[in-house]
């Protein structure tokens, strides 16, 4: 079995969120153990979703000129 982790997903106009790697859960901050599961995590790997964000922002204030 794989050692559970934290993904950071990062935003661009509001704050990170951690997501559990075991249970899915959404939570504020990374703890060193998943308040819903109890798994303890060792590691957090990061999201850029922000990039996307960023795409869609882009696209509509570009302008064509």
């Amino acid at each position: 079995m794989r050692k559970p982790y934290w993904t950071r997903r990062t935003h661009l106009f509001r704050a990170d969120e951690y997501i559990c790697s075991a249970c899915g859960r959404v939570s504020a901050k990374p703890w060193k153990t998943c308040p819903e599961c109890g798994s303890i995590m060792k590691k957090v790997k990061v999201e850029a979703s922000w990039v996307d964000e960023m795409e869609a922002v882009s696209a509509i204030v570009d302008d064509d000129w």
